[in-house]
């Protein structure tokens, strides 16, 4: 695994874990620890959808399309006329790629695939995926090779379920990009579809006051993937799709939220922090196939084992600081700040205080700026909203070693 600056981060096996990214050195607050590029992306659009009228973005970069009309010159697919894109420079990168002679035909045969049109929104989805991860293993076999690598590492054929039987009856009807009339393998099918659930992730919308955000997109980052989930991360993931500054829009980075020491596990949080202990654990559940056993949830699954005792749980202070006892400049001044403004019953408090958006329906994770040797910097930015706030704990302790 390569890092934005080499040598940050390594990948280890961790038991009970497996795969996982671990500091090669002490991390500071803010410091971009992968930029990691994706290997597909893919519409989260319906099959069904017609472009033109609905779909108002490039179906190579994703950017938005409205916001660029003063400055671009809309393309349409010559083959389709369905699937548009910015400019020629996007057009002809996903004629070799994504959007090859091959995928153009399978999506538009899919788009009139009669059966398709009572079917939910999710097995559109699973199927542009199929159309993007064959068209790769076609184009670019190495990045095929790196989506397979990714885990899980296998799925046993007794394990084919119905859906999974039915995709690819659909996908099997389209003609193979290659003479191979086994291109279409039933548990090769299987195999990709649980790397997808497992390793995707999602382009959103920009953030709204009413607190609804669609998906864009989704995409595959084979670096990204690595990172294991924590319920009090400690680095976030960062995009700016609609970004006009380089082709990298589609770029993730993960920048750390807070200092760690060399050997601590790099985790990121899978959904909002803010959801409570019964909704993570089933969303883990269902969507990753495990239960967390974070320092958190621990202590969340005691209050829900005992919620009508809830206010009699006494924390010692020093546990506020618990996932992130490495941080060891927080001042005497930063702990009293904390004790009175936050409930001590909760010990994560902390966290929530400093690093947690406090926008209104928003539930994004704050990360400071990259820091400027030797200063951390005192901005922290929202992973969800983009909203720009001062860390105070910093702008005061610059303030008084200045």
């Amino acid at each position: 695994m390569e890092s934005e600056d080499g040598g940050l981060v390594r990948t280890v096996e961790i038991p009970g874990r497996g795969r996982g990214v671990v500091s090669c050195k002490p991390l500071r607050a803010g410091q971009i620890v992968l930029r990691d590029s994706p290997i597909l992306l893919y519409s989260a659009s319906p099959l069904t959808t017609q472009q033109h009228s609905s779909y108002n973005y490039c179906n190579n970069c994703f950017r938005n399309l409205q916001q660029q009309q003063q400055q671009i010159t809309l393309l349409s697919c010559p083959n389709c006329s369905n699937h548009r894109f910015c400019g020629s420079a996007c057009l002809s990168a996903a004629t070799c790629s994504s959007h090859s002679p091959w995928a153009c035909q399978s999506l538009s045969r899919l788009r009139d695939f009669p059966s398709l049109h009572n079917q939910p929104l999710e097995r559109h989805l699973q199927l542009r995926f199929l159309v993007a991860a064959y068209n790769l293993a076609f184009f670019n076999p190495s990045h095929f090779q790196s989506l397979l690598s990714l885990q899980p590492h296998s799925n046993r054929p007794d394990n084919v379920d119905e859906e999974t039987q039915f995709l690819h009856s659909v996908i099997s009807t389209l003609c193979p990009p290659s003479s191979n009339t086994s291109f279409f393998d039933l548990q090769l099918t299987s195999t990709l579809l649980a790397k997808d659930k497992l390793n995707s992730f999602a382009l959103m919308e920009p953030f709204s006051v009413d607190g609804q955000r669609s998906v864009r997109a989704y995409g595959v980052y084979p670096n990204a993937s690595l990172f294991n989930h924590d319920c009090l991360p400690n680095a976030c993931r960062f995009d700016y799709v609609d970004s006009t500054v380089d082709a990298s829009n589609t770029d993730i980075i993960v920048r750390m939220i807070h200092d760690v020491p060399q050997g601590r596990e790099i985790c990121l949080s899978y959904f909002p922090v803010n959801w409570d202990y019964p909704t993570r654990q089933k969303r883990l559940l269902e969507d990753y196939g495990f239960y967390c056993q974070c320092d958190r949830c621990k202590v969340e699954a005691n209050w829900s084992d005992n919620d009508d005792d809830k206010d009699d749980i006494v924390v010692d202070e020093n546990e506020v600081m618990d996932d992130d006892e490495d941080e060891e400049q927080v001042d005497d001044d930063v702990m009293e700040a904390t004790e009175e403004d936050v409930d001590s019953n909760f010990p994560h408090a902390y966290f929530f205080v400093r690093y947690m958006c406090d926008r209104e329906n928003c539930g994004g994770t704050q990360a400071p700026f990259p820091p400027s040797d030797p200063r951390p910097s005192s901005l922290l930015e929202c992973n969800v909203c983009g909203n720009i706030k001062k860390d105070e704990i910093v702008d005061a302790a610059v303030g008084g070693a200045s």
